[in-house]
Order: structure tokens, then C-alpha cells, then sequence
């Protein structure tokens, strides 16, 4: 089971930190996805784990955000910064092994002014 939490409503230019909290054991053998998904339109990838710890972006937040994990604590982290109105929509992670994927409920993320 994953969980999103984080989300919220955020002022243009701010910064928020999601956190996707991983139950079960093996959670480092998992890569995660980070996606997010706005009210009729398509999901769209935003970043990548894998199991070694390098991340890889999406053009569109590449050096606005950053993904961590902390497998101790069964956690990957997305660290948002310079939002714009553009980043508000739902976001959500999977993980996933080989053919198997899990994916979170989704967290809110508004950024308004």
C-alpha cells in the first residue's frame, strides 16, 4: 500500500514536499514514479527513483524538483520548488518491480495566489 501526503495549497513560487510512506518490507527493491494528473487530461510522468537512488525528470520540473527515498523509513520524497500555476494537480507515486505496480490514492497540490 502507498500513501501520498503533502499536498496542499501554495502560493506561485513556494515549495511543498510530498511524501510517498511505502507498507510492507522489500520497499527498496521498488523503483517509484512520481505522476500527477490534472481533471481531463492525461497522467503525466513527473520523475523517477530506481533502487540505485539516481533520479531522472521530466523536462517540465527538472531543476524545480527533486525525488529522494529513504528506504529505512519506506519513503520517497518530491520535493517541489518554484511552483507555478501550472504544477497544481493531483499527484500521485508507483511503485513497481518487474510486473508488479502499486499506486497511491493521490494528494492535492493548488498553487494560487
Amino acid at each position: 500500500q502507498l500513501v501520498e501526503s503533502g499536498g496542499g495549497l501554495v502560493q506561485p513560487g513556494g515549495s511543498l514536499r510530498l511524501s510517498c510512506a511505502a507498507s510492507g518490507s522489500s520497499f527498496n527493491v521498488f523503483s517509484i514514479d512520481w505522476y500527477r494528473q490534472i481533471p481531463g487530461n492525461p497522467r503525466e510522468w513527473v520523475g523517477f527513483i530506481g533502487t540505485g537512488g539516481t533520479p531522472e525528470y521530466a523536462g517540465a520540473v527538472k531543476g524545480r524538483f527533486a525525488i529522494s527515498r529513504d528506504n529505512a523509513k519506506n519513503t520517497v520524497y518530491l520535493q517541489m520548488n518554484s511552483l507555478t500555476v501550472e504544477d497544481t494537480a493531483v499527484y500521485y507515486c508507483r511503485a513497481r518491480v518487474l510486473d508488479v505496480e502499486y499506486w497511491g490514492q493521490g494528494t492535492q497540490v493548488t498553487v494560487s495566489s
